[in-house]
């Protein structure tokens, strides 16, 4: 029960950064804003914890099995990926404009996110929040001047 107590505390950390990234794509007006960001890395979170104990629980001879933590990671990136496509939008026409790049790459980033708070890379993952946010605050800024 402690595991599972200590991969909820995970989930729940890397929520609250997946949002706040989320947030920040939510006052911009983007197609994936908070609750997707939260679930997107809550669920990478979970994803991983489950894998780090997946083994053990099942009650498999390890010697049988070889596991291998990267799976999981692959598995969050693919899921993300697709989801991320699905906020990419082609303008056709005059300007033949492509949206949603950047939202899609934030998704990206909550998963990882995710993914490091499982891995108990806290420092990791709250440092990479504040860098996400001044690449993303910032870069508005300095486009919005230039």
């Amino acid at each position: 029960m402690i595991i599972q107590l200590q991969i909820l505390g995970e989930i729940v950390l890397a929520m609250v950064l997946g949002g706040i990234i989320g947030f920040e794509r939510e006052a911009a007006d983007k197609p994936a804003g908070l609750r997707t960001h939260m679930l997107v890395a809550g669920s990478a979170a979970m994803l991983t914890g489950l894998g780090g104990v997946m083994v053990t629980q099942l009650g498999i001879d390890q010697s049988v099995i070889n596991a291998d933590p990267i799976r999981i990671i692959e598995a969050v990136i693919t899921g993300i990926t697709f989801l991320g496509a699905g906020t990419i939008i082609r303008h056709r026409g005059s300007e033949n404009k492509i949206e949603g790049l950047t939202t899609a790459a934030s998704l990206l980033l909550a998963a990882a996110l995710g993914v490091a708070v499982a891995l108990e890379q806290f420092v990791l993952a709250v440092g990479a929040t504040a860098i996400v946010l001044l690449i993303l605050h910032g870069a508005k800024i300095l486009s919005e001047r230039v």
